[in-house]
């Protein structure tokens, strides 16, 4: 399994990521060990979507992560 997640920082703003674990990467996010978030803690888990397939799920990040995507999740996700 493929998780891909929205992270709200403590900046106001949204970031969102792919794993196969998300507990793990999660707690990495927590303790400031990822760099895309390490000076915008504390970090909170707002959305997480199961995918089974790893190409399908970082074509959704992507797609979060672009003009359009970011519209989507602010409007229907978070």
């Amino acid at each position: 399994m493929y998780y891909v997640y929205i992270l709200l920082c403590s900046d106001g703003k949204h970031y969102a990521g792919l794993t196969k674990n998300i507990n793990a990467r999660y707690q990495n996010h927590i303790a400031g060990l990822s760099f895309s978030t390490k000076y915008r803690l504390p970090v909170t888990l707002v959305w997480v979507g199961i995918f089974a397939n790893k190409d399908k799920a970082a074509a959704f990040e992507q797609y979060l992560k672009s003009g359009s995507g970011n519209a989507f999740f602010k409007k229907r996700l978070v």
